[in-house]
């Protein structure tokens, strides 16, 4: 009896056909999203290139964009300015100017010092001068030193951090309590927490103010950070839409396992909240870390604890003639929140984009 093998069945992969019209689209729409994002970050490039640069080449006319210093030639123990001169038989050279006219220029060329002064007829304003790449990264260490960046740094580092704990732990808990908490008037507080988010910060600027300074607490950090202790009503907002898109099974499973309520947030609920408590964080960093107009009534005499956005603007008045400091000192001031949210921006969107959609 004869025994016969069967082949295995060879398929072909299926052939890809290239669309021109699907990939002119994509490729258009790829266009698009990078000249948009091009546009969006073409402020912070400008603020870089203007921290790299001096305030001389600012101010000298025809200058690059780019970091640069003009070309010169030391001769005879001077410094001379190197333009560019168009020579007789067409070509363009680069000489030192040694001295200058109005109808006549004498000049020298720094290639050929023994070649002796070369006079140039024509009006020397009308040159353009050579410039060489050269970053100024002393305008970051002159900044550094001029605001005091360790100083302010630590000041804003912890009120921004206190501020942060505390939003997080009330914000939590108020909304735990209104998310899985039934009890009278449930839905009457949460309207009247939500309406606070209307009230105009101009209002209560006088009366809490009076408030702190009739306990002694103007001068120092506590108007900053207390207060967040207290809960936000955006912030609970979004951290109770989103303990509601988790099922309730799990808290009565939980229940029946002998959990109290605290056991359960803990253990049940915050596990799968860390999208919505880093967005949170996140969002209260930001703004404290922006945050001018409380510290500076709050701390207007005490230069000592004042945070980075009250102390940049006193830097820029007594610098306001030198714009590359200006940028440098800016850029350090935000560079903390900006690697914060490139570094957790995955986590911070989809707890934001999440938030009050049912699983």
């Amino acid at each position: 009896m004869a025994v016969t093998t069967a082949k295995p069945i060879t398929r072909k992969p299926p052939r890809i056909r290239f669309k021109p019209d699907i990939f002119l689209r994509k490729m258009a729409l790829t266009l698009f999203t990078l000249l948009i994002a091009f546009l969006f970050l073409l402020p912070f490039f400008n603020m870089v290139l203007t921290s790299l640069s001096t305030t001389a080449q600012m101010m000298e006319p025809g200058a690059p964009l780019y970091p640069a210093l003009p070309a010169t030639f030391e001769y005879d123990g001077k410094e001379l300015d190197v333009y560019e001169v168009s020579m007789p038989d067409g070509s363009m050279r680069d000489l030192a100017i040694v001295k200058k006219g109005r109808q006549e220029t004498t000049f020298i060329d720094p290639q050929d010092v023994d070649g002796g002064e070369i006079v140039w007829e024509g009006a020397w304003r009308t040159l353009e001068r050579p410039w060489s790449v050269s970053p100024a990264w002393s305008n970051y260490a002159e900044a550094w030193d001029g605001i005091d960046f360790p100083i302010v740094f630590r000041n804003t580092l912890l009120i921004a951090l206190i501020g942060v704990i505390g939003t997080v732990v009330s914000s939590t808990l108020v909304a735990y309590g209104f998310a899985r908490f039934r009890f009278p008037g449930r839905n009457l507080f949460f309207t009247i927490l939500l309406a606070t988010v209307f009230l105009p910060f101009a209002v209560t600027i006088v009366p809490t103010y009076a408030f702190f300074a009739a306990i002694g607490w103007v001068g120092s950090w506590l108007p900053l950070t207390i207060p967040h202790f207290f809960s936000n009503a955006y912030n609970v907002f979004l951290l109770r839409q989103y303990f509601m898109t988790i099922p309730v099974d799990l808290d009565e499973a939980a229940g029946i396992d002998g959990a109290g309520p605290i056991r359960i947030l803990w253990s049940i609920l915050l596990p799968q909240c860390k999208p919505v408590l880093l967005a949170v964080a996140l969002f209260h960093l930001v703004f404290a870390w922006n945050d001018y107009f409380g510290p500076l009534i709050y701390l207007s005499a005490k230069f000592e604890l004042q945070p980075i956005a009250v102390a940049l603007p006193r830097f820029n008045n007594l610098y306001g003639s030198n714009p590359p400091l200006i940028q440098a000192a800016s850029l350090m001031a935000m560079i903390v929140p900006v690697i914060l949210f490139f570094l957790a921006q995955k986590a911070f969107i989809q707890g934001v984009v999440i938030t009050g959609v049912d699983k």
